[in-house]
């Protein structure tokens, strides 16, 4: 995977200039931000599984845990997002580039240094003007002004405007660096000069700049949480009356809601279940039982996501508790990196209505649909388009060579399931502590770290301290990656909501000849696309309002319809090259992003068949509603 701000060298491209002195800023900056992050991970897990033994055990609710929670959080990801700047660790589709000639290659890896230093010079002034007008807001619980939360932001931007510099400096050629800079400047300078002409095209500029401009950044090698924040800035700097400290207010906003807070947490807990020694466990017992079959280890996968499913509310989380234990395993095995993050991808996608569910719960609560109902009618399809992602896994596989592949006796499956049963039993621990109200769909990963250290401890004996520092960094970053690209994602989506687009689209689709089968057609295809630039609970709670009286209209049943809404975002939201979620896999897999786009074509095809077997069936997600 190419990473930003290395500048790749070759025989026709000149090696780049070392600056100790550079280097060195470089190091100390790192470890100021690092162990910090580590810290905050630390924090976050104490603070929310003392907010459960309070509640739970002792009876007394610690009022003011989420909230600060919730204020630690925002500086977590925003420390992370600096430390994956500095390791070259946010996400980037690199296809393109690679394939250009070395000297090209050296100038768009420039580029996209140089584009990520705009949007963060564009964001300086904002950002602290945001953070100086949280002063005047008071947190409920600790009476403590909000700029000390916000400031999170604007401190986030500068440490990583300083290590963009550095790099700069450090490994550039002045004419490569140049050369990139002219690029960059250009570009924003040709778009501010036709601001007037921009003011005068109306939506048009909706395709301008989140299809246009996201491309040609995203295809340039721009990292996707910056490619999405310069196309929301230009679009409502050039095109609107909008202050541009709306784009750190809605950035904030992407990035706060505490259920994300399940993301690092998770993350953690799949490198502890490694670290421990319950990973191998689990992954012998189940390579014991379905070793021998082929594909035997992707049919695990998708009943693992299966299983996990909504524990978190995030799919990033979701994804983070399954792939760190399957993933070396099946890497061993020979697993093409490509077809790993692309089966993940689409496992994300298949599970999307397994309660309990995030998306669920809100579509259930902004259109009134009885969320008992979609819990029931939710199901039937995702164990339809696991069958279908079953039937992929087997065509692909249909020809592995399981020569050398034994299959285990039936003493060898007890004696594995015996030494493995404290590790299987984790996500029914953590499924049990949802259900039983024991821990919030945030906290209960901090559960799921408690037990996974004392099995470490107590019984498996596997347990290395000096890894937790290295793990807990590795968290920080791998999430603030993540967070990042929904931040910027979610000031996109903002942007979109002004534009009057969204009303524009229920109107169009509530006059559609055809009926109830054209609105449906179209309402799959229209919530793809929404899926892929507004992500699940943005998309559902900006037309799910405006979209659901008109499928009840046509005689489409609430449930059916949200089925039908639900998986086709899925879809959107996992696809690429514009789909987030898809990122959120390559970043947990660790796994470059054009190593997917062939495998999970595939997939998302069999998905895409699986949600017209749903839409043209209604039996599916209503035959067990009373």
């Amino acid at each position: 995977m190419t990473h930003v701000g290395d500048v790749l060298t070759d025989a026709g491209a000149p090696a780049a200039v070392s600056r100790p002195w550079a280097a060195a800023l470089d190091r100390m900056l790192g470890h100021l931000v690092e162990i910090p992050a580590a810290i905050l991970v630390v924090a976050e897990i104490v603070i929310l599984f003392s907010g459960v033994v309070a509640r739970y055990v002792l009876h007394t609710p610690l009022v003011w845990s989420d909230e600060l929670a919730s204020i630690l959080f925002l500086w977590l990801a925003m420390l992370g997002a600096v430390v994956a700047f500095r390791r070259g660790e946010h996400m980037r589709m690199a296809a393109l580039v690679n394939k250009a000639s070395p000297s090209t290659r050296a100038v768009l890896d420039m580029v996209s240094i140089a584009a990520a230093l705009a949007f963060l010079l564009m964001l300086q002034a904002p950002g602290f003007e945001y953070a100086s007008e949280e002063r005047y807001v008071t947190t409920a619980a600790m009476e403590i002004p909000n700029a000390w939360r916000a400031a999170a932001l604007p401190v986030g931007c500068a440490l990583m405007l300083l290590i963009a510099l550095l790099r700069l400096v450090e490994k550039a050629q002045w004419r490569t660096t140049g050369l990139a800079i002219l690029l960059v400047g250009g570009v924003v300078a040709a778009m501010a000069a036709l601001q007037p002409v921009l003011a005068g095209l109306g939506n048009l500029n909706l395709l301008i700049f989140f299809v246009g401009v996201v491309a040609a950044t995203v295809f340039a090698g721009v990292p996707i949480a910056f490619a999405f924040g310069l196309a929301t800035f230009g679009y409502l700097s050039l095109t609107t009356d909008l202050p541009m400290m709306v784009v750190v207010g809605r950035m904030d906003e992407g990035m706060s809601h505490l259920i994300l807070l399940a993301v690092p947490l998770f993350v953690f807990l799949g490198v502890l279940i490694e670290m421990t020694g319950m990973a191998q466990r689990m992954v012998a017992f189940l390579a014991s039982l379905l070793g021998h079959v082929r594909g035997g280890l992707s049919y695990v996968l998708i009943g693992a996501m299966c299983v996990v499913s909504g524990i978190s509310g995030a799919k990033a989380a979701d994804m983070a508790a399954v792939a760190p234990v399957l993933f070396p395993e099946m890497r061993k095995r020979g697993a093409d990196e490509g077809n790993l993050v692309a089966l993940l991808s689409a496992t994300g996608a298949q599970t999307e209505t397994v309660p309990p569910s995030l998306v669920l719960i809100t579509i259930g609560s902004v259109t009134g649909v009885s969320i008992t109902a979609l819990f029931t009618g939710g199901l039937l399809p995702g164990l339809v388009l696991g069958v279908m992602l079953c039937l992929v896994v087997w065509w692909r596989n249909r020809r592995e060579d399981l020569s050398g592949v034994r299959k285990a006796t039936g003493r060898q499956i007890a004696h594995a399931l015996w030494v493995a049963l404290p590790a299987l039993a984790l996500p029914f621990v953590i499924r049990a502590a949802v259900i039983e109200g024991i821990a919030t769909a945030t906290e209960v990963s901090t559960i799921g770290i408690v037990y996974a250290t004392l099995v470490g401890l107590l019984i498996y004996r596997c347990f290395d301290p000096k890894r937790l520092l290295p793990m807990l960094v590795d968290t920080a970053c791998l999430s603030g990656a993540i967070l990042l690209i929904i931040g910027t994602a979610t000031s996109m989506a903002w942007a979109l909501t002004q534009s009057g687009f969204s009303t524009q689209l229920a109107g169009v689709m509530g006059g559609l000849p055809g009926g109830a089968t054209t609105f449906m057609a179209v309402s799959i295809v229209a919530f793809v696309v929404l899926g892929s630039v507004l992500e699940g609970i943005p998309a559902i709670v900006l037309f799910g309002p405006l979209l659901f009286p008109i499928a009840h209209q046509m005689g489409i049943h609430e449930v059916h319809y949200a089925m039908v809404v639900i998986l086709s975002m899925g879809i959107g939201l996992f696809a690429p090259p514009f789909g987030v979620g898809y990122y959120a896999a390559c970043a947990i897999g660790r796994v470059a992003p054009e190593a997917g786009i062939r495998p999970i074509a595939g997939y998302l095809c069999s998905i895409a068949v699986g949600i017209v077997i749903v839409a043209a069936v209604p039996w599916i997600s209503t035959g067990f509603l009373k």
